[in-house]
């Protein structure tokens, strides 16, 4: 996949504030400082599609870019910030998990997580939040560039070690860094996949007798709410 348009759309403050769902949409979250406004920038090719900040938790909406007219790209508040009041963030994590849980043309996932650390209790606790939701997602171990190979191979297998039992097939798994633009392309590839199949999904649906619009895929039915919001 190539990018040839990154358009900044909205900033969302809630689900209900965020545009409507005709476009596939791909949701990067993870820790604060984890490089994710870096990543972002990386996959569009522009350095200024999103803010990269020295402050933890700089991102506090959930801020949309529409990529080449046909997908979007979310940008989701971090997890964890250190800036602003307990009030604040338990404000912005539910509208995360409103987002998460409920938006019907949320196609996957970015979760990020730092390669260079070993398994942090609170990104562990978001995957099984992830998985018991049944939200899609891939996992991304960034700042591969920061630390040895050996190091980055060593935590992500302690990672994957924490979450083998919820899962019969673990997610995928991707290196990136931002810095040398590792991963690029293999990410750009995973939305490129989701595309195709979505376009085959609804391109093979007959036109019924009485109507001439096509059937869109069937959305996702999400469950009730259940513990920590994020």
């Amino acid at each position: 996949m190539q990018i040839s348009s990154a358009i900044f759309h909205c900033s969302a403050p809630n689900l209900d504030a965020c545009p409507d769902e005709f476009l596939p949409e791909f949701a990067f979250i993870g820790r604060s400082n984890v490089g994710k406004s870096s990543l972002l920038n990386m996959l569009a090719g522009e350095q200024c599609l999103a803010r990269v900040s020295l402050t933890p938790g700089y991102t506090k909406l959930i801020n949309i870019f529409t990529m080449n007219k046909t997908w979007r790209l979310v940008d989701l508040p971090g997890y964890g910030f250190a800036e602003g009041s307990k009030g604040e963030s338990r404000r912005f994590n539910k509208a995360v998990a409103q987002y998460l849980k409920h938006r019907v043309n949320l196609c996957m996932v970015f979760a990020l997580i730092e390669s260079g650390l070993k398994p942090q209790e609170m990104d562990v606790e978001f995957i099984e939040w992830l998985t018991r939701n049944a939200v899609p997602f891939v996992l991304v171990f960034t700042k591969a560039d920061k630390v040895t190979a050996t190091t980055a191979q060593a935590n992500i297998a302690a990672f994957m070690a924490r979450i083998a039992a919820w899962f019969e097939q673990p997610p995928a798994i991707f290196t990136c860094s931002a810095e040398t633009r590792q991963g690029r392309q293999k990410l750009l590839g995973v939305i490129d996949e989701a595309m195709t199949a979505i376009h085959a999904e609804v391109n093979k649906v007959p036109v019924e007798p009485e109507t001439s619009q096509a059937k869109l895929p069937k959305t996702r039915k999400r469950g009730p709410d259940l513990q920590r919001p994020w």
